[in-house]
């Protein structure tokens, strides 16, 4: 090692003393300044300093960022300056031992301090987790979305109100350029300036201790900050509120960790540059009302209130040139902001994008189709896929839908409610992140919560002013739920608060609400449901808490909803049902609360009154499906539903439930020939009512493909009692429009549809001949065309003779040409078999017709035809419009 280094090391294990014991600072500092090592702006900052101690600590970041080079000429100033003390501090060997400790004892000390760290950080124990129970924290940890930004209030409200796919677009402008990896938090800034303090703001379960668990772990393995910082401390704020009596730094993180206090000192004299401590939950730590009146705590080995000498650390007076990374609720950021020493970095944890999640959910399952069935479940629910960027959230979610898939149920089968969620959420932070708070005391809180929440919805503010909320809630910093934020507003800061989103101040209101006595209770709800929109998720949000299994975990919380409020809003709901026809928003705002209440007995009784629900035919949520499917679960039948639109997989989630719609009229987002099929098999097979029509007419989400599209076609299933129609229309072939078959139900199971569907997009008449031939015991069959050809009336000829289970053909033409007839006219069907034939006939000359069009136009006679096993018949009928004929 040269001198300089030597020399280096010497200032660098003795800083501490020298901090406390130099006294001949300025004159060190102008011998330096007139030899070009110290800039005009360091000096001016050290000679303003009131203290020696003060300036030391300014001094000291010039040597450091001046290297070996320029504190080995402060050590030699110092040599000349202050020889008592030189002399004190060489005569101790402190120099010569340290550097012989550093190499033999210093660093087996540290390798197995991080071997220790790796043991105990490997593992995270979940809220649930039994004695004994753990995860390997590679399992669980998914890299939140970190953003080293401030919003503004315009982007705080868009993040709040926002949800659905709405919201992960937010999150990924934000993120956009401004989100950071954890290797990269000390990294300089555009300007070159390091910070020395990193602040990492977040919400309640929003994942701010499992990253600084990942920290931890990640710097003992050799992953992270390596040759950056050469060991790294972990406080926690809430144990340091627990330890007694007085204690030094070194005897603080002795506490926190393995390593003796001897072992901490020596580390800490070694390379104080090379230190990080990260102080886990600041928002926790109780500090006391004199904090800022305590006297300077400079000394590593000084004792002190444990939150005294935290803070000491934090203001930069105990280990200066250390580095720190402190979490916290936004709602203790600008207290911690006042209190940290510079230059500070802000940084947030937003919570999950909507890649985390997904990682998220891949990480929870361990098995590909389980993540996938339920990933893609909670991906439709708009409300949920909101939540889960929320990780506490996230975890809830997946744990109930493992614990549904080890009962052998899916997600067609329906996940637990919305509201549930949130109660659950609501305890876990209630009893984990409200350090301090009584049993006693949470229905106060609840309640205040639910108040300020009530407020905001009818001011229709998501942004809350610190007025308000201090004049209703009496902690406003320790509550989990709240978020802080500060906004420039011209010169100055305006604090503003509020829920971690806008569906959790919903559900705040609602539970006010409900606890409210009955009459204003109800009276809130129906007024406000009636009259404002906005509060439908509330009146939702109500239901759910009337759910049984919901009122008996609020009841463990000293939260009552009283029967007569569960009476009045079943009956209120009942006659909504039972009132004038709704519309579409009403028809899914009542099925949503029944989903909500999620208790069979009653949702069976609303269904039982609902004769039909007419709807728009506009695109619908998941949720909004997930509701009418649970809604369809628990009744026997339903009269009619019309106007049904559905996409695939909305259609394969409702298959289940469809026979019990005594008429349906589905409306289908570009199906595939499979989902009729499914529709088929699903409505000829198992379930039979006396009577039931479902007509699924399919739609296209791109004109020009529907137009083109040949294979686009609508169906219709009729069941009788005995028998059941199937009628397919074709849209765009160019001869057959449409055709039907009549089978008895018991026949009907073993058809191939899916070849038959294959046939129609052929165009292929022989195979569709072929194909229906083959079919045993069809009694019925009816086929429209445009133009009744030759070709078409051998192929019903045939028909007509080889099937011969076949009863009725009718043939619908738009037209009836003369050779068609003339073949017609020399045949006589097989005995049993009765065949009508309906169309226009032609007057004029047929040379003289262009097209079919023009014929159709000219033709003005209409006939019917009979053709059985005594021969033809035809007669005239009266004369339809031309916009009839037009029309078949």
């Amino acid at each position: 090692m040269d001198q300089d280094s030597e020399r280096a090391r010497f200032v660098d294990a003795h800083w501490p003393k020298l901090v406390q014991r130099v006294n001949t600072v300025m004159p060190i500092a102008d011998e330096l300044q007139s030899r070009g090592m110290l800039e005009y702006e360091a000096y001016c900052k050290i000679e303003a300093a009131v203290t020696n101690q003060e300036k030391m600590r300014e001094f000291y970041k010039v040597l450091h960022s001046g290297g070996d080079k320029v504190k080995s000429a402060f050590y030699s100033r110092l040599e000349i300056h202050e020889p008592p003390l030189f002399r004190d501090l060489s005569s101790t060997g402190h120099h010569k031992r340290f550097k012989k400790t550093h190499s033999s004892e210093i660093s087996p000390v540290i390798d197995k301090y991080m071997k220790r760290i790796c043991s105990e950080y490997q593992y995270v124990t979940e809220y649930n987790s039994r004695p004994g129970e753990h995860m390997l924290l590679s399992e669980r940890f998914t890299q939140p979305l970190i953003l080293q930004k401030h919003r503004d209030r315009i982007e705080r409200e868009e993040e709040i109100r926002s949800s659905g796919k709405r919201f992960q677009q937010v999150l990924s402008s934000r993120s956009s350029g401004d989100s950071v990896q954890l290797s990269s938090l000390f990294d300089p800034d555009d300007h070159g300036i390091s910070p020395s303090s990193v602040i990492l703001q977040g919400n309640s379960g929003n994942g701010k201790s499992f990253t600084v668990q990942k920290i931890m772990m990640d710097w003992a393995s050799g992953n992270l900050y390596k040759g950056r910082f050469d060991i790294v401390f972990h406080l926690k704020c809430k144990e340091i509120n627990r330890i007694p009596g007085e204690k030094s730094l070194v005897e603080i993180l002795s506490c926190s960790c393995s390593l003796t206090s001897d072992e901490i000192s020596q580390i800490l004299q070694q390379s104080p540059e090379k230190v990080l401590v990260v102080i886990d939950g600041f928002d926790e730590l109780k500090l006391p009302q004199d904090i800022n009146d305590t006297s300077a705590h400079t000394d590593l080995l000084q004792k002190a209130r444990p939150v005294d000498t935290l803070c000491a650390l934090l203001r930069g007076r105990i280990l200066p040139e250390s580095f720190l990374l402190v979490s916290s609720r936004s709602t203790a950021t600008d207290t911690l902001s006042n209190l940290l020493k510079g230059p500070q970095r802000f940084s947030e944890i937003v919570g999950f994008s909507e890649k985390g999640v997904e990682e998220y959910f891949r990480k929870f399952f361990q098995n590909e189709d389980l993540y996938r069935e339920a990933y893609t479940y909670v991906k439709a629910n708009e409300s949920l896929i909101t939540a889960c960027s929320i990780p506490v959230v996230c975890w809830i979610i997946c744990t109930t839908i493992q614990e549904r898939f080890k009962c052998g149920a899916s997600k067609k089968s329906g996940l637990e409610t919305t509201t549930s969620i949130y109660v659950d959420f609501v305890c876990t932070l209630l009893k984990h992140h409200c350090q301090g708070l009584s049993q006693s005391m949470i229905p106060t809180l609840l309640r205040s919560l639910g108040q300020l929440a009530e407020r905001g919805m009818q001011e229709q503010q998501v942004l809350l002013d610190e007025k308000s909320v201090n004049e209703t809630i009496s902690d406003p910093a320790g509550n989990p739920f709240l978020c802080k934020f500060l906004f420039k507003r011209r010169i100055y800061q305006e604090t503003m608060f509020s829920f971690m989103h806008l569906s959790f101040q919903e559900f705040f209101t609602a539970l006010y609400y409900v606890l409210l006595d009955e009459e204003e209770s109800l009276r809130k709800l129906i007024m406000d449901s009636s009259s404002k929109p906005r509060f439908a998720a509330v009146v939702q949000f109500a239901f759910g808490l009337l759910n049984k299994d919901v009122r008996s975990t609020l009841i463990k919380h000293g939260l009552l909803i009283r029967p007569k409020t569960q009476d009045h809003l079943k009956e209120w709901i009942l006659e909504k049902i039972k009132g004038c026809s709704l519309s579409s928003t009403a028809v899914f705002f009542v099925l949503h609360c029944l989903y909500e209440l999620h208790e069979g007995d009653f949702v069976k009784e609303a269904m039982g009154s609902w004769k039909k629900m007419k709807l728009d035919g506009q695109s619908l949520r998941r949720t909004d499906v997930c509701a009418l499917l649970y809604c369809s679960q628990c009744c026997q039948s339903i009269e009619e539903i019309s106007h049904l639109y559905l996409t695939s997989e909305d259609l394969s989630m409702i298959l289940p439930v469809l026979h019990k719609f005594k008429e349906a009229r589905l409306i289908i987002e570009d199906p595939s020939d499979s989902d009729f099929v499914e529709v088929i098999n699903t409505l000829t097979r198992g379930h039979t009512l006396s009577s039931q029509r479902v007509s699924v007419v399919s739609v296209s989400t791109c004109q020009i493909k529907y137009i083109h599209n040949p294979h686009f076609l609508d169906l219709s299933i009729i069941k009788e009692p005995f028998s059941i129609c199937i009628e397919i229309l074709l849209l765009h072939h160019p001869d057959l429009r449409s055709f039907s078959l009549t089978f008895q139900h018991s026949v009907i199971i073993n058809i191939d549809w899916t070849r038959l569907f294959q046939i129609i997009h052929q165009r292929d008449s022989d195979a569709l001949l072929s194909f229906l031939s083959s079919f045993s015991n069809l009694k019925k069959m009816e086929i429209k065309v445009k133009c009744l050809t030759e070709m078409w009336s051998v192929w019903i000829l045939q028909m007509s003779q080889n099937c011969p289970s076949l009863t009725e053909l009718t043939v619908e033409a738009g037209l009836l040409q003369e050779d068609a007839i003339e073949i017609l006219q020399r045949t006589n069907t097989r005995p049993s078999c009765v065949m009508t034939i309906n169309g226009s006939i032609c007057n004029k000359p047929s040379q003289k017709c262009t097209d079919y069009y023009d014929r159709l136009t000219r033709c003005n006679q209409e006939v019917k035809i009979l053709l059985n096993d005594q021969g033809f018949s035809m007669e005239t009928l009266d004369r339809p419009s031309i916009y009839e004929r037009m029309r078949r």
